[in-house]
């Protein structure tokens, strides 16, 4: 997690920003906007999807331009891209290089979870594809950390890890949710006394302990809801070296306040995460006139994703001091 918390302390701001886009969060008239144009480059059988992902890429463009001084990291979420086909894997790919190339840390959010050489295959969203036994590995996604599911035990992790250790990327495990419906699975009560979602923690804290950097935490990181504040804080407590996603921030619920536990003393050890609060920031009193052009409508997007980014930094800041 190294470069993670460099970049994190690089901008003063643990927070990432959610590059999920829909149908509904990106404005019709983008779309619509930009269809003259796809039209001209696709068969009218593809225009559909390729029109939207097009839009995604030129959102995602304009949102990661707004936001690239603000904070440290991106979290694209593959399911939206997946949605379209392979023109919406396309948007997500460029999407990652893209938010690379302005110097930004990229969270794929992928939640792969499966076992053995399924497992080993996803994880060449880490290591990337070997072109040739022995030869240098082609980086498909441009991902420096994914999401990962552990509930098919060590089968399911550990080539993530290792892809990680061999390749200095990461990976976030799914601990505590912020899911109203997580209780159902992660609340079991064991015959220990213990809770499922707190065995998860002590195996997620065990897998990643021999990948410690030198800020003092593994490469193995866990996703842990901003809407569950007290479980945030005792699960600080009980994995000091793992590093937390904290997704749930804003739309979901998680404030500012609820997420404060979920730092060490040193004000580390975890990045807050806020998608629609910050891609949608513009549906909140804004109109988008359907004449306008692209590079207005854009602009609009851009200014209210940069306005929120900065509110964002700045409640975390204060609630951390």
């Amino acid at each position: 997690m190294d470069r993670l918390i460099d970049a994190i302390e690089a901008a003063d701001n643990p927070s990432v920003v959610g590059l999920d886009p829909t149908p509904h969060v990106v404005p019709d008239c983008l779309v619509t906007a930009l269809e003259p144009e796809v039209a001209r480059e696709v068969d009218a059988s593809e225009l559909p999807t390729e029109r939207l992902a097009v839009a995604y890429m030129e959102f995602n463009r304009a949102i990661i331009d707004a936001i690239a001084d603000v904070v440290p990291a991106v979290k694209p979420q593959i399911a939206m891209y997946e949605a379209l086909g392979p023109a919406g894997l396309d948007a997500y790919a460029m999407t990652c290089g893209y938010a690379r190339s302005r110097g930004l840390y990229v969270i794929g959010d992928v939640k792969r979870g499966d076992i053995g050489s399924t497992a080993q295959a996803y994880a060449a969203h880490l290591s990337g594809l070997p072109v040739s036994p022995g030869g240098d590995a082609i980086d498909v996604w441009h991902e420096d950390a994914v999401t990962v599911n552990p509930y098919l035990g060590s089968d399911g992790i550990i080539p993530f890890v290792t892809a990680a250790r061999d390749h200095d990327k990461d990976a976030f495990a799914l601990v505590r949710t912020s899911n109203p419906s997580s209780d159902d699975v992660q609340e079991c009560l064991l015959q220990d006394g213990h809770r499922l979602y707190e065995h998860v923690a002590d195996l997620v804290s065990d897998w990643g302990s021999d990948t410690i950097g030198d800020h003092g935490y593994s490469r193995l990181g866990a996703v842990v809801g901003a809407t569950h504040s007290d479980e945030g804080a005792r699960l600080r407590r009980r994995m000091p070296h793992t590093f937390f996603l904290v997704p749930g921030y804003g739309a979901q619920g998680g404030t500012a306040h609820d997420i404060a536990p979920m730092f060490d003393d040193r004000g580390s050890g975890a990045i807050v995460n806020s998608s629609r609060g910050i891609i949608g920031a513009w549906r909140h009193g804004q109109t988008l006139d359907p004449s306008m052009g692209v590079e207005e409508i854009l602009a609009v997007v851009s200014r209210c994703a940069r306005e929120a980014a900065i509110s964002m930094r700045d409640e975390i800041r204060a609630a951390l001091a």
